[in-house]
């Protein structure tokens, strides 16, 4: 009985090391009506986003055509950081605007999901391309939503 417990206790400490040492993913925000939100904060991180975007673009451009392995290493690098970022601005707004506070029931539900709308475009285009330009409209298009989500006190 004693030799049962102590695999027991065995099995429920590796359950709980696999658990709390496993990876785990974020995510925007719960979907559940928790009532803590900050909107505007939100928008702040998808500016964020949206620089790293513009700066990364700008250092493709820089490195590109440059052949020896440390600017096709760092090149990679900005690639891949300009791709995270701009998904990172299409979760926000799939998965904690548009569930969450862009609503059927608003007056200008049509204007506002329009303007969520054009910012996932904007930055699934500046993941296709390499063109600052595409950049810039993303961070034009993520500045759009402010006046929807104003900076208030909790």
């Amino acid at each position: 009985m004693k030799r049962y417990h102590t695999l027991i206790s065995l099995l429920a400490f590796a359950v709980a090391g696999y658990i709390l040492l496993s990876p785990q993913t974020g995510h925007s925000h719960c979907q559940i009506p928790c009532g803590i939100y900050d909107d505007h904060m939100r928008v702040r991180s998808m500016r964020e986003d949206a620089a790293t975007v513009d700066k990364s673009a700008r250092l493709i451009a820089e490195l590109a055509g440059k052949p020896d392995a440390q600017s096709q290493n760092q090149l990679v690098r900005w690639v891949m950081n300009k791709e995270k970022h701009a998904q990172q601005i299409i979760a926000t707004i799939c998965d904690y605007f548009l569930t969450q506070r862009v609503k059927p029931g608003q007056k200008d539900y049509a204007a506002r999901l329009a303007a969520h709308h054009a910012v996932i475009v904007a930055a699934m285009q500046a993941k296709q391309h390499a063109d600052v330009s595409y950049a810039k409209i993303l961070t034009k298009r993520v500045d759009a939503l402010s006046s929807y989500y104003p900076e208030h006190d909790h």
